[in-house]
């Protein structure tokens, strides 16, 4: 049995992978897969008391594995998680793999978004709003040479998924 073909949409928390993904994948007749959500599921958990209760580390080896198992018989556009790509070579799985989206926003960009869900986020839960942003520069820096080897990169602040749709059918050389 085939593999299908498979996109992953990554980059940092709150930038958008999640509503991007969901509308690509309409748009490309292809199924959704929200690896957040698919870790909820088979944990039984949310992800704050995931972390809480099991910690990171526990979360990434449960990211690592349902990113590779089982691997989607249909073509699927993957929303990642902000860290994925970060960690247990996720990054060259993705690469070698499907083809990656990075949504890329600043710091102040990706602040104004997070500021008000900190609470549902573990990484930034209890922070105050300039502590969001030290945080969001902070992890911002690590990450960045990660989310850069995606092999394409957008705007996810005011992403255009009707561009995006096109750029990947003719990368892909979809019909």
């Amino acid at each position: 049995m085939t593999s299908g073909r498979k996109i992953y949409i990554i980059g940092f928390m709150g930038s958008g992978k999640s509503t991007t993904g969901r509308k690509l994948a309409s748009l490309l007749g292809w199924s959704f897969i929200d690896l957040d959500r698919s870790i909820e599921k088979k944990s039984g958990k949310k992800i704050p008391l995931i972390f809480a209760e099991d910690g990171e580390a526990y979360f990434r080896k449960m990211e690592s594995e349902l990113l590779r198992d089982p691997p989607p018989i249909s073509d699927s556009v993957i929303s990642t998680g902000g860290g994925t790509p970060c960690h247990s070579g996720n990054m060259d799985y993705m690469l070698s793999s499907g083809l990656t989206v990075y949504l890329k926003l600043t710091p102040f960009q990706l602040r104004s978004r997070l500021v008000h869900s900190a609470t549902e986020r573990p990484l930034i839960k209890g922070l105050d709003i300039e502590s969001v942003l030290t945080f969001i520069e902070n992890k911002l820096a690590e990450r960045e040479s990660w989310y850069e080897q995606a092999d394409i990169t957008i705007d996810g602040f005011d992403t255009d998924v009707g561009s995006l749709h096109k750029l990947i059918k003719s990368r892909l050389n979809i019909s």
